[in-house]
């Protein structure tokens, strides 16, 4: 059952990670070879085309997350939840980015994620993860930015965090993805086919960029 036809006293957060332990994630996609760099930066030309549509200020903090996170990336930085929190401070405009505080909400109230004592520490663990050389990268950048789909962190911006982690992700392993408008398509806590699928889909945005595309394609990352 999807989870949009569910009652609200269902924890997707929990539901997402009983999916995460059962997706074989070292076979959902094959191995890139790096160094990949597509003829544009797709998450760049994402922010600035974004402007029109949601907002100028909104486009040049994320221009700047995103140089960021693209830098920490380049430099061997590992993720964390500080870094990550960094990004989102640019990203939201605000002087602090801390772990949500009480339940979260998206895809219009169908998904909830709860909070327990140990949901920022379960967090932590799984973008530590996001290192694990036993998966392939591509399917380890979808992983990442489920993880902060279902995870929810923040209070707001959790779309576009998960768009800065996977790029980030990307960028140290010198890969530069040219679009980036597939990845726009909604993901379920409780679909293990999807999680597997999205795998796919960041391998081919490496693999197989489209010779051509618009670089403002429709993408909502809130």
């Amino acid at each position: 059952m999807r989870t949009a036809d569910r009652g609200r006293t269902v924890d997707d957060l929990l539901v997402w990670l009983s999916v995460r332990e059962r997706v074989d994630w070292a076979g959902a996609c094959p191995e890139v070879t790096a160094p990949v760099r597509g003829a544009a930066d797709g998450i760049a030309a994402y922010a600035a085309a974004s402007g029109p549509a949601r907002g100028e200020d909104r486009a040049r903090r994320l221009e700047a997350a995103w140089r960021q996170a693209y830098a920490d990336g380049r430099a061997g930085r590992c993720l964390d939840f500080e870094l990550l929190a960094g990004w989102q401070r640019t990203v939201l405009g605000l002087p602090r980015a801390e772990f949500r505080t009480g339940p979260a909400f998206a895809k219009r109230g169908r998904e909830r994620y709860g909070l327990c004592a140990d949901t920022p520490e379960r967090f932590a663990a799984c973008l530590a993860q996001s290192r694990e050389p036993a998966v392939p990268l591509p399917a380890r950048a979808a992983r990442l930015y489920l993880d902060i789909s279902f995870f929810h962190p923040f209070d707001d911006g959790n779309g576009r965090s998960a768009l800065l982690a996977l790029g980030h992700l990307l960028a140290a392993e010198d890969v530069l993805l040219s679009w980036i408008a597939p990845l726009a398509v909604a993901r379920y806590a409780d679909d293990p086919e999807g999680a597997v699928d999205f795998a796919g889909v960041v391998h081919r945005l490496i693999t197989r960029p489209p010779r051509r595309h618009c670089p403002h394609d429709a993408h909502d990352h809130r």
